[in-house]
């Protein structure tokens, strides 16, 4: 299946509509379980599923073929997840100033939601202060990618991956550590 997603990502990204559609069905459960690895409501993750979608869709052309399909869709899929939460959040914000909030019971809180949670926030500051380490990172940790691949795909040298995959996992740790 993979050499035949490769195909039909390197037939989409030099023009072929004709196989949208099944590329798009065919990384549909990648997506999915990618954007789940952050969003802790099912459908908030559906958001960033289709929107998702709609990226890899849309942008396919730029997809050049130097690293995997699978990565490239990782990568967007992290990125649209992300994005989705910041537009969550930024709609929390507004929705906060207009309604007192609840207090929140901890007999429905999800441990998994709140851990999750957690940790886009410390990405989001982690992306803040450095950038550079936020994506290195997520493809290794919540994309499951290699060393090699994600030098490959993100074009450069394997021991600055690793350099910044660990000054990554240090001050993500730092920021969800319980003081």
């Amino acid at each position: 299946m993979n050499e035949e997603l490769e195909e039909l990502a390197a037939r989409a990204a030099a023009g072929d509509q004709s196989v949208v559609p099944e590329l798009l069905q065919a990384i549909r459960p990648q997506v999915q379980r990618r954007v789940a690895r952050f969003l802790p409501y099912r459908e908030d993750a559906e958001e960033a599923v289709q929107d998702t979608l709609l990226q890899v869709a849309n942008k396919i052309h730029t997809f050049k073929g130097t690293g995997s399909f699978a990565g490239w869709v990782t990568i967007v899929a992290t990125n649209q997840a992300r994005q989705t939460y910041r537009s969550l959040k930024r709609r929390q914000v507004e929705q906060s100033a207009e309604v007192m909030p609840e207090a929140i019971d901890p007999r429905t809180t999800s441990v998994i939601a709140g851990s999750r949670l957690d940790l886009l926030e410390a990405l989001e500051n982690l992306e803040s202060s450095h950038p550079q380490l936020v994506q290195p990172l997520v493809l290794r940790d919540l994309g499951a990618m290699t060393y090699a691949e994600i030098a490959t795909e993100l074009d450069v040298p394997l021991g600055t991956v690793k350099a910044r995959i660990h000054q990554a996992r240090k001050a993500v740790a730092e920021r969800l550590t319980v003081h």
